[in-house]
């Protein structure tokens, strides 16, 4: 689906469905105008109906970069809900990218991430006692040793890990293949899984190859990681705003804080522009003033 056919269906579900005023109309134009233009400088440009919500949160921070107001942000955001409930309605898309996007809490402009002690407290919430326990810490351990997008973990094939050259092969967006390497970590929860848990479960047709399954058998949906992964934050105690899209942003932040290469940060999470990577550098400035200023003796010095 082009952007312009998109945009002009888009101006008469507001109109004709909505019965918004002019000016509004105008508003919520404006604004998914801006996420047209952000699709459009992608490399390969992206159609809207092929936006995910990795790209979303991409647009949005870009937009928080550039100064963007909360109450700014609000509207943004409400403007791309009601541009991707449209393309529900016209049936263009089957599922909606925005279902999981997260509004940008006032006076934070960059996502959370994880220390490494919080995702070993989340690792310790899953009670090994619970059926599909391994499947759990196989997933969270692959979710943060891969940077995985969500939908990658739920479509990654057994046929796809090669652990005897520690990486597994990943399907990505605009069905790009791109190879990552995988912790030892990893490697290790998802041999118990596979090799103690799945081997039980009654695998149905066209998932033999999925890796990991729900209970009945069939591959997992992005809603029920997305549900595990808040349940176990919750469980450890963590306050901040988790979904599994943290464990990727936490994968990239330890990369940076470590001195990895920026572009090999972008080709291990496969972003199609170096500017959606460029994010990370920001949060690993934030990350050491925000050490600095609690560490260093004249942080507070007066005078």
């Amino acid at each position: 689906m082009q952007w312009t056919e998109a945009l002009n269906d888009f101006h008469a579900y507001l109109r004709m469905e909505r019965g918004l005023g002019p000016r509004t109309v105008e508003a919520y134009l404006r604004d998914v105008g801006k996420l047209h233009t952000f699709a459009a400088g992608l490399s390969p440009a992206i159609a809207p109906d092929a936006m995910g919500l990795e790209d979303l949160q991409g647009f949005i921070s870009q937009q928080v970069r550039k100064g963007l107001k909360p109450s700014s942000q609000a509207r943004l955001l409400s403007a791309i809900r009601s541009f991707y409930k449209s393309l529900m309605v016209e049936r263009q898309i089957t599922s909606d990218p925005t279902e999981l996007l997260e509004s940008p809490r006032i006076g934070r402009h960059l996502p959370d991430f994880l220390h490494v002690e919080e995702i070993d407290a989340m690792v310790q919430a899953i009670d090994m006692a619970r059926p599909l326990a391994h499947r759990d810490r196989a997933m969270l351990e692959t979710l943060y040793g891969c940077g995985l997008r969500v939908s990658e973990l739920c479509g990654l094939r057994i046929s796809r890990l090669h652990f005897d050259e520690g990486f597994v092969r990943v399907i990505g967006k605009g069905d790009k293949e791109r190879l990552v390497p995988i912790s030892p970590e990893a490697m290790k929860q998802i041999g118990i899984y596979r090799d103690g848990e799945r081997v039980h479960l009654p695998v149905q047709r066209q998932a033999e190859d999925i890796l990991f399954l729900n209970a009945r058998g069939s591959g997992l949906s992005r809603v029920a990681v997305f549900k595990l992964v808040k349940a176990l934050a919750e469980k450890a105690g963590i306050r901040k705003t988790i979904s599994p899209h943290t464990f990727r942003h936490s994968f990239a932040t330890h990369l940076v804080e470590g001195g990895a290469d920026l572009r090999a940060v972008q080709e291990m999470l496969g972003h199609a522009s170096i500017t959606t990577t460029e994010i990370y550098t920001h949060l690993d400035r934030e990350y050491l003033r925000s050490n600095i200023m609690r560490f260093h003796p004249r942080a507070n010095a007066h005078g």
